[in-house]
């Protein structure tokens, strides 16, 4: 299990909102101080001419690394998001062509699907908070995908409704399978170093540069840093999709389960 999702699952979000803010801050206030205490500020107002226009390049890079990345993380997300809501409409439509096939398969396939559906929301869930699927929420879909192996239509109205639940099957099999690789997978590692590393050396920078006014350059250091550590506390939030206090929940699914399988 990478890390961060350890973190989302262990530590409650707002434990790790204050403990990420508390090291943000410190390392701000407590960079400016000892750069302060140990290097006298005359000396830096002599390289501001050269210092300025390096760290608005470092500035403008590392926003524009920040911000491709919460885009990319906000995007996949909402695709997660999207593709739960999708698996759910998926077995609305198979219930309705199911329902129309002749008996006694129908009965049997509708509950077969009702059994599959609750076990995806009591076990296979809060498997995927550990980026797991569920062996029971599968034994479940085995037998759904056995009884449907069985059944051989037989007139053409028969076939064409059969058709069409088989393809609505094979959709919700793939977005179950889309579901359990996003909650497994995050940010590549190599990239959260470059994002944290490019934080402390972004915030690291504002130590050297040389104010009159101790109290104004604190403020300004310590916004950057809280800024900065704000968006990549975003990033780690929506970085496993069905992890943490943010987590996409089984509402589609339940609601369906509840509109039809009553």
């Amino acid at each position: 299990m990478p890390f961060q999702q350890w973190l989302l699952l262990n530590i409650p979000t707002w434990v790790i909102a204050a403990i990420m803010l508390c090291i943000a801050m410190g390392t701000a206030v407590g960079g400016v101080l000892l750069v302060r205490n140990l290097v006298d500020i005359k000396k830096f107002k002599q390289h501001h001419d050269i210092a300025g226009p390096i760290f608005s390049t470092l500035g403008v890079i590392y926003a524009v690394m920040l911000a491709f990345v919460l885009v990319i993380v906000w995007q996949d997300f909402d695709r997660a998001q999207n593709n739960t809501v999708k698996e759910a409409n998926d077995f609305a439509q198979i219930y309705r062509d199911a329902c129309l096939l002749p008996e006694p398969f129908s009965s049997q396939f509708l509950e077969a699907n009702g059994n599959y559906l609750r076990a995806v929301i009591k076990y296979e869930w809060p498997q995927m908070q550990y980026g797991q699927r569920s062996l029971e929420a599968q034994a479940e879909a085995d037998k759904v995908w056995v009884l449907t192996a069985g059944f051989e239509p037989k007139t053409e109205r028969d076939k064409i409704f059969f058709s069409e639940m088989l393809t609505k099957m094979n959709d919700a099999v793939e977005m179950r399978r889309q579901r359990i690789q996003d909650a497994a997978s995050g940010l590549h590692p190599a990239l959260w170093f470059v994002l944290l590393f490019g934080g402390i050396v972004t915030v690291a920078f504002t130590f050297f540069f040389g104010s009159e006014n101790l109290y104004a350059q604190l403020i300004m250091t310590t916004m950057l840093a809280v800024l900065i550590v704000l968006i990549i506390f975003t990033i780690l939030l929506m970085d496993f999709p069905y992890t943490g206090g943010l987590s996409i929940p089984p509402t589609p699914i339940q609601l369906i389960l509840d509109h039809y399988w009553h």
